[in-house]
Protein backbone atom coordinates (compact mmCIF):
# COMPACT_ATOMS: atom_id res chain seq x y z
CA UNK A 1 0.00 0.00 0.00
CA UNK A 2 1.35 3.63 -0.41
CA UNK A 3 1.10 5.22 2.64
CA UNK A 4 3.43 8.09 2.55
CA UNK A 5 3.51 10.09 5.93
CA UNK A 6 6.23 11.60 7.91
CA UNK A 7 6.22 12.83 11.32
CA UNK A 8 8.57 13.32 14.26
CA UNK A 9 7.40 11.20 17.32
CA UNK A 10 5.57 8.02 17.28
CA UNK A 11 4.58 7.99 20.49
CA UNK A 12 1.74 9.23 22.63
CA UNK A 13 -0.33 7.85 25.68
CA UNK A 14 -0.42 4.02 25.95
CA UNK A 15 -4.11 2.22 24.24
CA UNK A 16 -4.54 1.00 28.08
CA UNK A 17 -5.46 4.12 29.36
CA UNK A 18 -6.42 5.50 26.63
CA UNK A 19 -9.53 3.22 26.00
CA UNK A 20 -11.54 3.07 28.94
CA UNK A 21 -15.12 2.14 28.16
CA UNK A 22 -17.69 4.47 27.92
CA UNK A 23 -19.29 4.58 31.63
CA UNK A 24 -22.28 2.43 32.82
CA UNK A 25 -25.94 3.84 32.73
CA UNK A 26 -29.31 2.46 33.44
CA UNK A 27 -31.16 3.74 29.69
CA UNK A 28 -32.61 1.47 27.79
CA UNK A 29 -29.27 1.70 25.32
CA UNK A 30 -27.27 -0.28 28.14
CA UNK A 31 -30.43 -2.67 28.55
CA UNK A 32 -29.62 -6.51 30.02
CA UNK A 33 -31.02 -7.70 26.64
CA UNK A 34 -29.17 -8.90 23.93
CA UNK A 35 -29.80 -6.76 20.62
CA UNK A 36 -31.34 -8.57 18.02
CA UNK A 37 -30.03 -7.98 14.21
CA UNK A 38 -31.98 -7.98 10.95
CA UNK A 39 -28.26 -9.12 9.42
CA UNK A 40 -25.57 -11.47 10.77
CA UNK A 41 -23.25 -9.36 9.79
CA UNK A 42 -24.02 -6.80 12.02
CA UNK A 43 -22.82 -6.06 15.95
CA UNK A 44 -20.09 -7.40 17.77
CA UNK A 45 -18.95 -10.13 16.53
CA UNK A 46 -16.28 -10.66 19.55
CA UNK A 47 -15.32 -8.15 22.22
CA UNK A 48 -12.58 -6.10 21.12
CA UNK A 49 -13.06 -2.85 23.44
CA UNK A 50 -9.54 -3.51 25.20
CA UNK A 51 -7.95 -2.22 21.54
CA UNK A 52 -9.14 0.49 19.65
CA UNK A 53 -11.40 -0.67 16.79
CA UNK A 54 -12.61 1.02 14.04
CA UNK A 55 -16.57 0.91 14.06
CA UNK A 56 -19.12 1.90 11.46
CA UNK A 57 -22.91 3.32 12.31
CA UNK A 58 -25.64 1.80 10.40
CA UNK A 59 -28.35 4.56 9.68
CA UNK A 60 -30.84 3.13 8.04
CA UNK A 61 -32.33 -0.60 8.22
CA UNK A 62 -30.28 -3.70 6.85
CA UNK A 63 -31.72 -6.59 4.95
CA UNK A 64 -30.29 -10.24 4.38
CA UNK A 65 -28.86 -10.03 0.98
CA UNK A 66 -28.20 -5.78 0.91
CA UNK A 67 -24.65 -5.51 0.03
CA UNK A 68 -22.32 -3.25 1.91
CA UNK A 69 -19.36 -0.95 0.16
CA UNK A 70 -20.01 1.51 -2.60
CA UNK A 71 -22.70 2.25 -4.86
CA UNK A 72 -25.28 0.90 -5.83
CA UNK A 73 -24.98 -0.64 -2.14
CA UNK A 74 -26.22 0.84 1.22
CA UNK A 75 -25.72 4.58 1.19
CA UNK A 76 -23.99 4.35 4.36
CA UNK A 77 -21.89 1.27 4.13
CA UNK A 78 -19.93 3.12 1.01
CA UNK A 79 -15.95 2.70 1.23
CA UNK A 80 -16.30 -0.15 3.36
CA UNK A 81 -14.22 -2.27 4.17
CA UNK A 82 -10.79 -1.26 2.66
CA UNK A 83 -11.20 2.54 3.85
CA UNK A 84 -11.70 1.45 7.44
CA UNK A 85 -8.32 -1.35 6.91
CA UNK A 86 -6.56 0.72 5.53
CA UNK A 87 -6.88 3.37 8.27
CA UNK A 88 -6.20 0.93 11.08
CA UNK A 89 -3.21 0.19 9.54
CA UNK A 90 -2.09 3.84 9.61
CA UNK A 91 -2.73 4.36 13.00
CA UNK A 92 -0.81 0.87 13.96
CA UNK A 93 2.23 2.72 12.38
CA UNK A 94 1.97 5.78 13.86
CA UNK A 95 1.61 5.65 16.92
CA UNK A 96 1.71 2.88 20.29
CA UNK A 97 -2.07 1.91 20.38
CA UNK A 98 -3.28 -1.03 20.26
CA UNK A 99 -5.36 -1.77 16.94
CA UNK A 100 -7.50 -4.66 15.50
CA UNK A 101 -5.75 -4.75 12.28
CA UNK A 102 -6.79 -6.90 9.24
CA UNK A 103 -10.66 -7.35 10.28
CA UNK A 104 -13.42 -5.71 8.86
CA UNK A 105 -15.22 -2.91 10.75
CA UNK A 106 -18.19 -3.60 13.11
CA UNK A 107 -21.49 -2.02 12.26
CA UNK A 108 -23.82 -1.18 15.15
CA UNK A 109 -27.14 0.34 15.51
CA UNK A 110 -27.21 3.11 17.60
CA UNK A 111 -29.68 1.41 20.03
CA UNK A 112 -26.82 -1.52 20.20
CA UNK A 113 -25.40 -1.63 23.34
CA UNK A 114 -22.92 -2.76 22.92
CA UNK A 115 -21.77 0.57 20.84
CA UNK A 116 -21.36 2.20 24.09
CA UNK A 117 -17.84 -0.02 24.51
CA UNK A 118 -16.22 1.59 21.45
CA UNK A 119 -15.06 5.47 21.94
CA UNK A 120 -15.08 6.21 18.33
CA UNK A 121 -17.51 5.73 15.49
CA UNK A 122 -18.06 6.59 11.92
CA UNK A 123 -21.29 7.79 10.13
CA UNK A 124 -21.19 8.97 6.51
CA UNK A 125 -24.16 9.97 3.80
CA UNK A 126 -26.60 11.54 6.66
CA UNK A 127 -29.19 12.45 3.98
CA UNK A 128 -30.32 8.26 4.37
CA UNK A 129 -30.52 8.79 8.03
CA UNK A 130 -33.90 6.63 8.93
CA UNK A 131 -33.58 6.76 12.96
CA UNK A 132 -36.35 4.56 14.92
CA UNK A 133 -37.12 6.63 18.47
CA UNK A 134 -34.37 4.27 20.20
CA UNK A 135 -32.14 4.87 17.70
CA UNK A 136 -32.38 8.74 18.05
CA UNK A 137 -31.97 8.19 22.24
CA UNK A 138 -28.85 5.70 21.91
CA UNK A 139 -27.28 8.47 19.59
CA UNK A 140 -27.62 10.94 22.66
CA UNK A 141 -26.72 8.65 25.02
CA UNK A 142 -23.66 7.82 22.77
CA UNK A 143 -22.53 11.44 22.99
CA UNK A 144 -23.37 12.68 26.32
CA UNK A 145 -21.45 9.16 28.26
CA UNK A 146 -17.92 9.91 26.25
CA UNK A 147 -18.44 8.79 22.64
CA UNK A 148 -17.34 10.41 19.51
CA UNK A 149 -18.52 10.55 15.85
CA UNK A 150 -16.82 11.10 12.91
CA UNK A 151 -19.44 12.65 10.19
CA UNK A 152 -18.09 11.95 6.48
CA UNK A 153 -19.43 12.13 3.13
CA UNK A 154 -22.08 14.01 2.35
CA UNK A 155 -23.32 17.97 1.30
CA UNK A 156 -26.26 20.51 0.76
CA UNK A 157 -29.01 18.09 0.21
CA UNK A 158 -28.47 15.90 2.97
CA UNK A 159 -28.10 18.57 5.74
CA UNK A 160 -31.73 19.34 6.34
CA UNK A 161 -32.27 15.37 7.18
CA UNK A 162 -28.81 15.28 9.64
CA UNK A 163 -30.30 18.51 11.43
CA UNK A 164 -33.22 17.18 11.80
CA UNK A 165 -31.55 14.32 13.67
CA UNK A 166 -29.76 15.99 15.42
CA UNK A 167 -32.25 18.67 16.97
CA UNK A 168 -34.01 15.11 17.94
CA UNK A 169 -31.18 13.60 19.37
CA UNK A 170 -29.63 17.17 20.99
CA UNK A 171 -32.29 19.61 21.37
CA UNK A 172 -29.89 21.64 23.51
CA UNK A 173 -26.74 21.93 21.64
CA UNK A 174 -25.50 23.87 18.37
CA UNK A 175 -23.56 22.84 15.42
CA UNK A 176 -20.93 25.37 15.11
CA UNK A 177 -18.10 26.02 12.48
CA UNK A 178 -14.15 24.89 13.58
CA UNK A 179 -10.87 26.61 12.41
CA UNK A 180 -7.65 25.43 12.92
CA UNK A 181 -7.18 27.22 16.73
CA UNK A 182 -9.18 24.21 17.67
CA UNK A 183 -7.17 21.38 19.39
CA UNK A 184 -9.16 18.76 17.42
CA UNK A 185 -6.21 19.91 14.85
CA UNK A 186 -3.15 20.34 16.89
CA UNK A 187 -3.22 17.14 18.96
CA UNK A 188 -1.01 14.94 17.34
CA UNK A 189 -0.24 16.46 13.77
CA UNK A 190 -0.15 20.15 13.82
CA UNK A 191 -2.83 20.72 10.60
CA UNK A 192 -1.99 24.07 8.67
CA UNK A 193 -4.79 24.17 6.52
CA UNK A 194 -8.36 23.03 6.27
CA UNK A 195 -7.94 23.37 2.33
CA UNK A 196 -8.24 20.05 0.94
CA UNK A 197 -9.75 19.05 -2.62
CA UNK A 198 -13.08 16.78 -2.45
CA UNK A 199 -15.15 14.90 -4.96
CA UNK A 200 -18.42 17.01 -4.01
CA UNK A 201 -19.70 20.31 -4.81
CA UNK A 202 -19.51 23.27 -2.50
CA UNK A 203 -17.20 24.76 -0.23
CA UNK A 204 -15.44 22.29 2.29
CA UNK A 205 -16.63 23.35 5.97
CA UNK A 206 -15.16 21.85 9.59
CA UNK A 207 -17.90 21.25 11.85
CA UNK A 208 -18.67 20.51 15.38
CA UNK A 209 -21.06 20.20 18.28
CA UNK A 210 -19.52 20.31 22.12
CA UNK A 211 -21.05 18.99 25.30
CA UNK A 212 -21.34 21.09 28.03
CA UNK A 213 -18.36 21.24 29.27
CA UNK A 214 -17.00 22.22 26.12
CA UNK A 215 -15.97 18.63 24.58
CA UNK A 216 -16.40 18.13 21.01
CA UNK A 217 -18.56 15.08 20.74
CA UNK A 218 -19.11 14.98 16.64
CA UNK A 219 -16.72 16.37 14.18
CA UNK A 220 -18.51 16.97 10.80
CA UNK A 221 -17.22 17.01 7.67
CA UNK A 222 -19.33 18.73 5.65
CA UNK A 223 -18.65 18.82 1.39
CA UNK A 224 -15.81 16.45 2.02
CA UNK A 225 -14.90 12.79 2.03
CA UNK A 226 -11.66 11.58 3.88
CA UNK A 227 -12.29 8.34 3.79
CA UNK A 228 -12.58 8.10 -0.05
CA UNK A 229 -8.62 8.89 0.36
CA UNK A 230 -8.65 6.68 2.93
CA UNK A 231 -10.01 3.47 0.64
CA UNK A 232 -8.05 4.56 -2.14
CA UNK A 233 -4.66 5.37 -0.91
CA UNK A 234 -3.12 2.37 -2.33
CA UNK A 235 -3.93 3.22 -6.21
CA UNK A 236 -0.86 5.02 -7.17
CA UNK A 237 -2.80 7.21 -9.38
CA UNK A 238 -3.90 9.26 -6.03
CA UNK A 239 -2.43 12.28 -5.44
CA UNK A 240 -0.29 11.80 -2.52
CA UNK A 241 -0.64 15.42 -1.06
CA UNK A 242 -4.81 14.85 -0.88
CA UNK A 243 -4.15 11.03 0.74
CA UNK A 244 -1.67 12.63 3.61
CA UNK A 245 -3.52 15.08 4.65
CA UNK A 246 -7.11 12.66 4.65
CA UNK A 247 -5.28 10.51 6.90
CA UNK A 248 -3.73 13.29 9.05
CA UNK A 249 -7.73 14.55 9.93
CA UNK A 250 -8.36 11.17 10.70
CA UNK A 251 -5.42 10.66 12.60
CA UNK A 252 -6.24 13.71 14.56
CA UNK A 253 -9.71 13.23 15.20
CA UNK A 254 -9.31 9.29 16.55
CA UNK A 255 -6.52 11.65 19.38
CA UNK A 256 -8.64 13.95 20.08
CA UNK A 257 -11.38 11.34 20.92
CA UNK A 258 -9.37 8.90 22.94
CA UNK A 259 -7.67 11.80 24.95
CA UNK A 260 -11.21 14.37 25.82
Amino acid sequence: MRYIIIISVLTLLGAAAMLSPISPSSSAAASDKPPKYEDARLGELKDESDKFKFIRVKLSPMYPGDCLGDSPCIAWSHDYPEAGLHFSKILSELSKLDIVLDENEFIFGFDDPNLMKYPFAYMCEVGHMQLRDEEVAGLREYLLRGGFLLVDDFGAPDMRTFEYYLKRALPEFEMKPLDLSHPIFNCFFSIKSLEMHSYRRGKIEFLGIEDKHGRLMMVINYNNDVRDYWQWSNDPFQPIDDTNSAYKFGVNYVFYALTH
